[in-house]
């Protein structure tokens, strides 16, 4: 099924029935529109929303046969960090409805296997404010139910709730907990992810590449050294992002996946979720804020202290009791995370042409690098306060600067 609307011979018969079904009409009466997602991914065969008079729903395809030949090519294999058949696995389980406290879930309306291997999910329609426009307090708001999940699951899960590490397994990370461990979430997620992706890196310390004037004219000085040092110290710091508490992580948590729904939040995309680290859901939310043009630069350390705090607080509502610069080496550390970003940066800095999330629309390429700019200077910071907090918890401290 690549393309829904065409009624494919294969499936079409299949997806007429479902339409029947969950909206209560002809297939050829209801409105496919294309829905915004990252087309590179090798196990999204498309999004849909499927609408009907004021009725709609979400079709979701899974699929493991779109070959990208990139780092974001469909796995087999039930831990990689990009499983084709994870979120399938997620939703029908009802493992994100047990642990999103606080959070609304769209709800699982069927999940249909094709007759050419692919999943289709047949999702509820959460209509809101998508958080890509949201205020700083929204953001907090959101981050203090995401502590409050995370708290239940350590309060509950194999980590103490005094904070205290546990014991490592044999894949090296400190083992997940019971309650919610599932043989197709994803272990080693950061390591594995960012591996994949090696575009631009012979250029960190490539004099040219740095005095392209789209880099020259919009990266502050000193992000050259900082980024070149958090990749030198990448070893270290995925390290101490697998020797933290563990919890059930979404681990894809930026503002396009979520959206208001009345007092709560709606969390879509759950295609990463599984083993993370404590502070590292927030660690990856904070900056993804900026990636993608949705807040500006300059109100990071604001975003930042406001949605910490909010975090904090959750993870207390639920019971955690633990060290809380635990949550923050985490959130810290957690900048390993886009290493690989500014090599990206450098290597598509003569590209004609510079595209917003899923290729619709141009961005323009001067407040593009002037932002990721500025939020490289912010990740550094928490690169160095991580390395600074490390040894104050009993963690080996970073390589010395070379």
């Amino acid at each position: 099924m690549r393309e829904v609307d065409q009624l494919d011979a294969e499936g079409g018969e299949i997806l007429r029935a479902k339409v029947r079904e969950i909206l209560g009409t002809r297939a050829d009466r209801a409105v496919f529109e294309p829905l915004v997602h990252n087309l590179k991914n090798g196990v999204t065969g498309g999004v849909w929303r499927v609408t009907l008079g004021d009725r709609s729903v979400v079709l979701k395809v899974l699929t493991r046969g779109k070959g990208t030949g990139g780092s974001w090519d469909a796995s087999d294999d039930p831990r990689h960090w990009n499983f084709w058949r994870r979120e399938a696995h997620v939703y029908e389980s009802g493992l994100a409805r047990s642990w999103a406290v606080g959070h609304h879930r769209p709800r699982l309306l069927a999940s249909v296997d094709r007759p050419d291997g692919d999943v289709a999910l047949w999702l509820e329609d959460v209509r809101g404010e998508s958080g890509r426009t949201w205020s700083i307090a929204r953001h907090a708001e959101h981050a203090r139910r995401l502590g409050a999940a995370h708290g239940a699951a350590l309060t509950h899960g194999a980590d103490s709730a005094d904070g205290t590490h546990g014991t490592r397994g044999a894949d090296g990370i400190h083992g997940a907990a019971p309650g919610w461990d599932r043989p197709w979430l994803s272990r080693r997620f950061l390591r594995d992810y960012i591996s994949a992706r090696t575009v631009g890196q012979e250029l960190l310390e490539d004099d040219a590449a740095w005095r392209h004037p789209l880099v020259r004219d919009h990266f502050p000085a000193g992000v050259r050294e900082a980024m070149v040092r958090l990749r030198q110290d990448r070893e270290w710091f995925l390290g101490i992002m697998e020797s933290l508490p563990r919890v059930f992580g979404h681990l894809d948590q930026w503002p396009a996946n979520v959206v208001s729904h009345g007092p709560d939040s709606a969390l879509i995309d759950w295609a990463f979720a599984g083993d993370g680290a404590l502070g590292e859901d927030l660690g990856n939310y904070i900056p993804d804020t900026v990636w993608d043009l949705f807040l500006p630069a300059a109100r990071l350390p604001e975003l930042a202290a406001a949605a910490y705090e909010a975090h904090v607080h959750g993870l207390r509502e639920s019971g955690w009791r633990g060290d809380e610069r635990l949550v923050r080496l985490g959130m810290c550390a957690s900048a390993v995370k886009y290493d690989w970003l500014a090599p990206l940066m450098l290597a598509r800095a003569d590209e004609a042409r510079q595209l917003d999330y899923g290729g619709r629309e141009e961005v323009a390429a001067e407040r593009r690098y002037r932002e990721r700019g500025l939020a490289f200077v912010f990740l550094a910071g928490w690169a160095a306060e991580a390395r600074e907090l490390a040894p104050l918890l009993g963690f080996p401290p970073a390589p010395t600067g070379r």
